[in-house]
């Protein structure tokens, strides 16, 4: 039995034949071609082109996008077990990989045929690039309804202005995804654009030096009167904040697939070493403490996984599942922080040590309570769905 279905199978559920073969073909590319460079490109910050490439060609940037437009036609459960597998190796590809699936979404679900013939169809088959997802701005992250990014009509051209921060794959991208102001204040007033890479008026920030996830190419994005023809308008005039909400709960279970993926690597680490380590005549697993730490990281872990599922198979049944989807990216997440940081107690001194991948396991954590939806926001979901329902 290969180790996929060894895992799936402890979770109770049955699995499709595709499913389980999307998540073996990630994790057998993220085992072999991913993890030889991980730590040197945690060290460096160097983007993994090459490898997101060969990702493309595999299906992966693109997984939810319909056959017809070139995509892998995956469902979300096939996609959280593909992001779960990558990012128990490298988070920094993981992200990458929910940033551009993001925006492949989003092309495939709201743009014209012209537009899904012209970018959607080369960008799955691998010959763009990553894709980013344009909405955040230095002054606006949890709330993007209040984004400044304007978006004027001049002829037959929009013009653009402003800036977006904490751009995943900004530097790389072949196309983003810009959310920008066309008609007046609040949510009513945003619209969604297509802006290639390399387009006149768009500049490209400095990467930032994180504390992890390292290697994902997080940039500002500037537009400077940066134009782009009027058919780079997806979907409706003043219809992008509707957009933007319709991809927050397959990217909240993404990010859900990201954390349990890396408490998974953590936490086979920290068992590994549990077994190894001798202190006082004795090793570490001997120890009752240890065996409750690891029976509780376990049991968080496989909580996360229900969760995630759930949720993946509500949005595979049409659902909505607002408060599934939270669910799932708060409770993997914070379980996530809890399991790794146990994990590099258990190393001691040594999981303070870049030598140990506990140490990059526990820095490329932190930031899944933050992005795409902070955990505070995924909170505020779930209470006003349980309070809508009990009145």
């Amino acid at each position: 039995m290969s180790e996929v279905a060894s895992r799936l199978g402890r979770l109770g559920m049955a699995f499709s034949e595709e499913q389980q073969f999307v998540a073996k073909a990630a994790r057998d590319f993220a085992y072999g071609n991913l993890r030889p460079g991980a730590r040197e490109r945690d060290r460096t910050g160097k983007f993994p082109l090459e490898a997101i490439s060969e990702l493309g060609r595999m299906g992966l940037l693109a997984m939810k996008v319909k056959g017809e437009d070139g995509g892998a036609e995956t469902d979300n459960v096939g996609y959280v077990l593909a992001m779960e597998s990558i990012a128990e190796v490298c988070a920094s590809t993981a992200v990458i990989l929910a940033s551009s699936n993001l925006a492949a979404k989003i092309l495939s679900d709201h743009g014209s045929p012209a537009q899904r013939e012209k970018w959607l169809r080369p960008y799955a088959q691998g010959t763009l690039g990553p894709a980013s997802f344009a909405l955040s701005e230095p002054g606006c992250g949890s709330d993007a309804a209040a984004l400044t990014t304007s978006a004027r009509l001049d002829g037959n051209e929009w013009v653009l202005n402003g800036e977006k921060m904490w751009i995943t794959s900004g530097a790389h991208a072949g196309m983003h995804i810009v959310f920008a102001r066309s008609d007046g204040p609040g949510p009513e007033g945003i619209s969604a654009f297509i802006v290639p890479g390399g387009t006149r008026g768009l500049g490209i920030g400095k990467e930032e030096d994180k504390m992890g996830q390292r290697a994902s190419g997080t940039v500002g994005l500037s537009f400077d009167e940066c134009r782009v023809p009027a058919d780079h308008l997806i979907g409706k005039r003043a219809g992008g904040y509707a957009i933007a909400l319709s991809a927050l709960g397959p990217g909240r279970i993404g990010i859900a697939g990201l954390s349990i993926g890396i408490a998974e690597s953590a936490l086979a680490a920290g068992t590994s070493y549990a077994k190894e380590r001798r202190a006082f005549g004795s090793a570490l697993a001997d120890f009752q403490n240890t065996q409750f730490v690891l029976a509780d990281s376990r049991t968080e872990l496989d909580a996360a996984w229900l969760l995630m599922l759930r949720a993946a198979r509500l949005l595979d049944e049409k659902d909505k599942a607002a408060s599934e989807t939270s669910m799932a990216k708060l409770f993997a997440t914070e379980a996530c922080g809890r399991i790794v940081d146990r994990m590099v107690q258990i190393h001691g001194g040594y999981g303070y040590s870049r030598e140990f991948d506990v140490e990059r396991n526990y820095r490329d954590a932190r930031v899944t309570r933050i992005y795409e939806g902070t955990n505070e926001i995924q909170r505020i979901v779930i209470a006003r769905n349980l309070l809508r329902e009990s009145s």
